[in-house]
């Protein structure tokens, strides 16, 4: 009828959750065609087959004429053949164009496609946001992830400081008395009842001395990321200006979430006045990225969480009073670290529990208090690292978003 609808095929097809061939209505940008079938010299995309009346729309007309010519499309997703730039809309420019084709790189990248090595950066090229400091979390022995987020930083022009992450297999239990670390009594994983592990105390402490600079060095804003992030499309521009934007109302602000899990989906967080693209953070998991003030490291350090320690992400939510656990927020008397998230976030895992490349260096670990027991939750029980589940529009962060008529975009299709 001239416009196109999906079934409840589309996205188990589009998100490899269904592989195969398929018999579909219409395909785009790129496709095979077998010129020995007499058929396929009916096929066109100009002019339009005499009996197409609808709007002239490249895909439309095509897939008019294929059904005309009695050929049958197909999509086939048993392999991943590579990544298409979108063409330019009408309305964008050249240096749209090049945002695009760097996150197509990158995405690419996020996938495990092998490029050619990108030489060395020159001086000069590689920036860092304005006075923000940004560091990446990195296990040494997580060379692969160190090497993927550099050509990544630097096909986005941003300049990090790596920071060699705390290695929990390494960690024995003479330094973590010398440390003073006791886990917070009664703490439970939510998910498979298991107690504190190595692995996410090393990921805590990784964090905990970023904080330790921060304030060391007195830096006003700083930026965290973890080596296994999926960047959004024009993710520079987009932080650059919420940070401009958040400057401008002058928000006092201690830590902003730019990727996180959220896990209150029962009702919308609270939407920041004056400021686009921004809500007061509630309960959360995950610390793939985030930004820091001065003050709020302070907070954090000085709520001297070795000896009631918890997982870094849910320790977090504790300082900023939304923990669902009330008596994991008894052990912290202070609970006033003013934490904000992105909407709609700024980057993502690259991996979710079950997907091929996924691994975990948290949950896949010893018993914090006993290195003789393992665990291996990742695989089978981790639904903390799952991708975040479809929010009902009810509880959807929409006061926080500019209205559709501001936008004053056309449709895309990018997402066909």
């Amino acid at each position: 009828q001239g416009y196109y609808k999906r079934t409840l095929d589309y996205p188990l097809i589009r998100e490899w959750k269904r592989t195969g061939c398929f018999a579909v209505p219409m395909i785009h940008s790129t496709f095979l065609i077998d010129l020995r079938k007499e058929a396929s010299t009916k096929l066109m995309f100009y002019p339009p087959h005499q009996d197409y009346t609808w709007s002239f729309d490249d895909i439309m007309v095509f897939a008019f004429s294929s059904r005309q010519a009695g050929i049958q499309m197909f999509v086939c997703n048993r392999e991943h053949y590579g990544f298409l730039p979108m063409p330019l809309k009408s309305h964008q420019t050249l240096q749209e164009e090049k945002e695009n084709f760097v996150h197509t790189l990158i995405e690419a990248m996020s996938n495990g496609l092998a490029l050619p090595l990108i030489p060395h950066a020159q001086a000069g090229r590689l920036m860092s946001f304005s006075s923000t400091q940004i560091f990446m979390i990195n296990l040494k022995r997580r060379k692969d992830r160190r090497d993927r987020m550099l050509r990544t930083l630097y096909e986005q022009e941003i300049a990090v400081k790596i920071v060699e992450a705390v290695d929990g297999k390494a960690l024995n239990t003479s330094q973590l008395k010398a440390l003073s670390i006791d886990m917070l009594p009664g703490y439970r994983d939510p998910y498979s009842s298991r107690p504190l592990t190595r692995g996410e105390i090393g990921c805590f402490l990784s964090h905990y001395y970023i904080w330790k600079e921060v304030v060391n060095r007195g830096l006003e804003k700083t930026l965290v990321i973890e080596d296994d992030v999926r960047f959004e499309h024009q993710f520079k521009r987009k932080l650059m200006k919420l940070m401009d934007d958040i400057e401008q109302a002058q928000l006092d602000w201690e830590l902003i979430y730019i990727g996180r899990k959220r896990m209150q989906v029962q009702e919308p967080e609270k939407a920041v006045p004056n400021v686009m693209n921004l809500v007061e953070a509630d309960y959360s998991y995950w610390t793939l990225g985030y930004a820091i003030s001065f003050q709020g490291a302070q907070k954090l350090i000085g709520a001297e969480p070795f000896s009631k320690m918890l997982p870094v992400d849910e320790f977090l939510p504790v300082m900023y009073n939304k923990h669902p656990v009330a008596k994991y927020m008894e052990y912290y008397e202070s609970r006033d670290l003013k934490a904000f998230s992105a909407e709609p976030l700024l980057v993502y895992p690259t991996h979710y529990t079950g997907q091929p490349g996924y691994l975990s260096d948290t949950e896949t670990s010893t018993i914090w208090d006993n290195e003789t027991v393992s665990t291996d939750w990742d695989r089978t029980h981790s639904w903390k690292s799952r991708q975040q589940g479809t929010i009902h529009s009810d509880a959807q962060n929409k006061d926080a978003l500019p209205s559709q008529s501001s936008l004053n975009t056309p449709s895309s299709r990018d997402e066909l």
